[in-house]
């Protein structure tokens, strides 16, 4: 069973920065597509940033530039790092995978991430 946690999120002033990671489990990371998705209160989960196994990676409009996204195969993890950060980036930020090969897609629990004005 593939597990995913997040950690790194908390409250930032805007124009900061934050980290998000990522741990994957139970499967081989290399088979794994992971991304990151929001979901701001009471709006639809939007795509954040997508990541291949090959290392394409792939961002929404808003966030080009600022975010990028990254992952370690050694440690298993796959990194958002977020900079000059808005309140309209807050949040609850969720990882993604998908097993290349079985189409299988995971879910982590999210980390809340809060910018302040």
């Amino acid at each position: 069973q593939v597990q995913l946690v997040e950690s790194g999120g908390g409250l930032v002033q805007a124009g900061g920065s934050l980290r998000l990671s990522c741990a994957a489990s139970g499967t081989i990371f290399s088979t794994l597509s992971m991304g990151w998705y929001r979901q701001a209160p009471e709006k639809q989960r939007e795509l954040v940033a997508t990541i291949t196994s090959g290392g394409s990676t792939n961002y929404a409009d808003s966030v080009k530039g600022r975010f990028t996204i990254s992952r370690d195969k050694a440690k298993k993890t796959v990194y958002l790092q977020m900079t000059s950060l808005k309140p309209e980036d807050t949040a609850v930020y969720s990882c993604n995978a998908e097993n290349i090969l079985t189409r299988m897609v995971y879910w982590g629990k999210g980390t809340l991430v809060t910018v302040s004005s």
